[in-house]
């Protein structure tokens, strides 16, 4: 009786840290870290091939395949195939690698807060309000939200914001 009982207490006890370290080993994905931070993942493009976070500082950087362009309804969008930036709940400051054309213009992206369900996003001298809704899912690079669903993706990062 004695035996089975540490035997079935080693086998639970393995299990427990076998377990415990296949969690730790699954690394994040940089779209859990906008989660976690109370962002939509719509705010990267789809297809992020990596991430770095360090969290006592909040610098947050994405690692993309390569540029990414595209409209979505009168916004015409760029990324860097590296987004920077300082992450903390609701607030994305110091944002580099995102670019918006206004008028004949293109201007940086600098920052993005959340306020309940809005997304506002800075320019530096003028902001925009969204719903947060329109950042659920990510756009393709070239064709935003109208793509043909036969295309391929060839590659392409997928974006949004």
């Amino acid at each position: 009786m004695m035996k089975s009982s540490i035997a079935l207490l080693c086998v639970l006890l393995y299990a427990t840290v076998s377990h415990a370290s296949r969690q730790k080993d699954q690394k994040l994905t940089a779209y859990d870290v906008l989660e976690q931070y109370d962002f939509p993942v719509g705010l990267l493009p789809q297809g992020a091939t990596g991430y770095e976070l360090n969290t006592k500082t909040g610098q947050f950087t994405a690692y993309l395949n390569g540029t990414c362009s595209f409209s979505i309804e009168s916004y015409e969008l760029k990324y860097k195939s590296t987004i920077k930036g300082v992450i903390s709940k609701g607030r994305l400051t110091k944002l580099k690698g995102v670019s918006v054309k206004v008028a004949l213009l293109w201007l940086n992206i600098v920052e993005v807060t959340r306020d309940s369900d809005e997304l506002q996003f800075s320019v530096g001298i003028a902001s925009a309000d969204f719903p947060v809704n329109n950042f659920l899912q990510s756009p393709q690079c070239g064709c935003g939200f109208d793509c043909n669903n036969s295309q391929e993706n060839n590659g392409d990062v997928v974006s949004s914001i």
